[in-house]
């Protein structure tokens, strides 16, 4: 059995990881959010230093901003985390970096396995392709994500760096240029609205001809279950 806490258990993510771990190996035996009370039995804190119960790992899935908090306490306590939040910043990349030195972190823009095979495809057309064609990342999100581009869109966009033959740019906004694409960029869209879960797509436009890779999260359920996989794999790790 692998005791977790959850930070942001509160929020959407936090309650499908509860959801999702009922009848698994994983127990939620505590969480961490703004405010202090419980959700469906398990005590939530305001503050790490109220938890006594036993943890075997952290799962994070509340805001890059409590990072420092969250690893000071991982730290702390050598305990493993899971990093599934996005919207680091290079600075606070730099703490996971460091605090991995001393305790596992996983940490990942995307915990779903269906994206992590996208992006595979996506750098062996990337690798295939060459400078032939120009490469497109559209990302569609619910109205109340905060960050953009997302984290795994900008996952997919280093992933075919790495076979690029060229030193790409990642182009965000086009309305203040006026000039034609280069050939060097990877262009990066952020679509925001409703109840969208997350839909990734990668365009390769060539001459007469366009190769399309993309996935569909259908509910988040599938995120909750590669986060608490993450913990069960990283709980036992130098």
């Amino acid at each position: 059995m692998t005791n977790v806490l959850i930070c942001g258990i509160l929020g959407r993510m936090g309650k499908q990881l509860v959801e999702s771990a009922a009848g698994t190996d994983v127990r939620v035996s505590c969480g961490v959010d703004i405010q202090a009370g419980e959700l469906s039995g398990i005590p939530v804190y305001a503050s790490f230093d109220a938890v006594r119960e036993r943890v075997d790992c952290i799962i994070d899935f509340s805001n890059h901003a409590l990072l420092p908090k969250i690893l000071e306490y991982a730290l702390s306590k050598r305990l493993p985390a899971v990093i599934a939040t996005t919207g680091h910043t290079e600075a606070e990349r730099a703490l996971m970096r460091e605090a991995a030195e001393r305790i596992p972190v996983f940490s990942s823009g995307n915990m779903s396995l269906g994206i992590n095979v996208l992006i595979s495809l996506a750098k062996s057309a990337a690798a295939a392709l060459g400078n032939d064609f120009d490469i497109e990342i559209i990302e569609m999100h619910h109205n109340r994500k905060l960050d953009a581009p997302s984290g795994t869109a900008l996952m997919i966009a280093d992933g075919i760096r790495e076979v690029l033959p060229y030193e790409p740019e990642y182009v965000y906004d086009r309305t203040q240029r006026r000039c034609e694409r280069s050939r060097n960029e990877i262009g990066i869209h952020s679509v925001r609205g409703g109840t969208i879960v997350g839909e990734h797509e990668v365009i390769f436009s060539g001459r007469g001809e366009v190769i399309r890779i993309s996935h569909s999260a259908q509910g988040r359920e599938l995120f909750a279950q590669g986060a608490l996989a993450a913990a069960e794999y990283i709980k036992n790790k130098q």
